[in-house]
């Protein structure tokens, strides 16, 4: 299955890498490297998440990596990489939330 990803996504990984290269350029490429062969794993594992808690869907699922969210939607052709959320945010509270703009 294909996977593609939301600019919010890319973003996320981003500030993800820009956050840890504070203290660690190397320990930064390696945690975004992670999160991203986590995502790749989807490719022939599509169902390895969970269902989100916060939405009516089971299209919208996630993975979790360390204390990160990786949220994800099911298409029959794809998988959108939606969101990379620290797990300590409320996700009810994020406007917008990651699966409206899919």
């Amino acid at each position: 299955m294909r996977i593609e990803w939301s600019e919010p996504a890319v973003l996320d990984l981003e500030s993800i890498k820009e956050f840890i290269s504070r203290d660690s350029e190397y320990y930064a490429i390696e945690f975004t490297s992670r999160i991203i062969e986590m995502i790749e794993k989807l490719a022939a594992f599509s169902n390895l998440g969970r269902k989100a808690p916060e939405v009516d869907d089971d299209n919208i699922r996630e993975i979790v990596f360390y204390n990160y969210r990786i949220i994800y939607k099911l298409t029959n052709e794809s998988i959108l990489i939606l969101g990379i959320i620290h797990a300590a945010r409320d996700l009810n509270n994020v406007k917008p939330q990651p699966w409206e703009d899919s």
